[in-house]
């Protein structure tokens, strides 16, 4: 029997000539393989550097600012401000301008000059664990190897930076990783079965039975959106119980703030699941293009990697992402117990996002079925 002849020959052949018809699973085959590979390869790094610091001086001494000016030359930490107070450091770092403030005391310079060993302190947020061992790490560092200018050899001791770490004391991974999982767990169910939920309307024929009823197109899809609106919140409730009650991930701030910011997040989603639902024709490719969009969401966004880790332009297309601005509120509200005056600038950046993919969708929807 030659291979012509052989029976699973024709169904070959008309599973490749299908293959080469759907264009795009076919690019999705291909693309998803590739954005993993430059997501993993470029974009993701563990080595957490150059950490956004500020600094409360109160020695006001020529060591001081050579203590500082070394801190700065390293990798570790970014100066971004001065503060003159400890007051102020809180709001720094709960609305996210800085993710460690160094603290010299004002007897600083004093210890230093009697040899006795001077004392520093290094606040960092512990809310991301991999920042606060990069602290801990340069603060070592620097502790070790620096001494004023013109000390003897003999005569240098070193200084003691102590790295105090904030919200998150003991380093616990689950502090960390729970909060982000809301927004993870939203954003894959939201965007997916968004997008497969419409795709399959059209694919058993209810789409044209509901077009030709007085509903416009806004009213329709809105029809789409506010039930899993509901679901959305349903779901961020069971995993804030069960956070709560199997990993002791705190609530420090207020809950009516969490879920009112969470609204534009979830419509932002959906609005993204609809848009993909009016770019398919199949759930399949509904399917494929929501985990093409989850992808860079989970690796960019912070939930895994920090994004102070990432090169420019990893964190540049991070900005793009709503889960980007979720997060910082998830962990700002829940780790930091912050209010809406450190967050109201990712809450406007999650209703842009929000008006934003519900208008395409609709308008994409309506030349669809023109």
């Amino acid at each position: 029997m030659s291979l012509r002849t052989w029976p699973l020959w024709p169904m070959l052949r008309k599973e490749f000539i299908q293959m080469r018809r759907d264009r795009l699973t076919l690019g999705m085959m291909v693309g998803i393989p590739a954005l993993q590979l430059v997501l993993f390869g470029f974009a993701i790094r563990t080595e957490v550097r150059h950490l956004p610091t500020i600094v409360l001086d109160e020695a006001h001494s020529s060591e001081s600012r050579a203590l500082v000016a070394t801190l700065a030359s390293s990798t570790y930490f970014d100066l971004v401000g001065q503060v003159d107070n400890r007051a102020e450091i809180p709001g720094w770092i709960g609305r996210g301008a800085a993710a460690a403030a160094v603290v010299i005391p004002p007897d600083f310079t004093r210890d230093l000059k009697r040899h006795r060993g001077a004392q520093a302190q290094v606040i960092v947020d512990a809310a991301d664990p991999l920042s606060s061992a990069s602290a801990l790490q340069g603060a070592m560092l620097t502790s070790l190897t620096w001494a004023p200018d013109g000390t003897p050899p003999a005569a240098r001791r070193p200084v003691e930076l102590r790295v105090r770490p904030w919200y998150n004391p003991m380093l616990a991974s689950s502090t960390y990783i729970v909060p982000g999982i809301i927004g993870v767990l939203l954003s894959i169910t939201m965007v997916i079965i968004t997008a497969m939920a419409v795709v399959r309307e059209r694919e058993k024929g209810t789409m044209e039975q509901l077009i030709v009823t007085p509903i416009d197109r806004t009213g329709l899809m809105l029809g789409k959106l506010l039930p899993f609106l509901l679901v959305g919140y349903v779901q961020m409730t069971v995993i804030l119980v069960l956070g709560k009650l199997l990993f002791d991930v705190p609530l420090r701030g207020g809950l009516p703030l969490l879920y009112l910011m969470a609204f534009p997040f979830i419509t932002a989603s959906l609005g993204i699941g609809l848009f993909f639902s009016t770019l398919v024709k199949t759930q399949a490719q509904a399917m494929q293009a929501g985990f093409m969009f989850v992808m860079p969401n989970i690796l960019l966004s912070g939930f895994m990697f920090p994004r102070a880790a990432m090169p420019e332009p990893a964190q540049a297309l991070a900005l793009t992402l709503p889960l980007t601005y979720f997060l910082e509120v998830l962990r700002g509200i829940l780790l930091r117990g912050v209010g809406f005056d450190a967050l109201w600038r990712d809450f406007a950046a999650l209703t842009g996002f929000a008006v934003l993919t519900v208008a395409l969708s609709v308008r994409r929807f309506h030349k669809t079925l023109d």
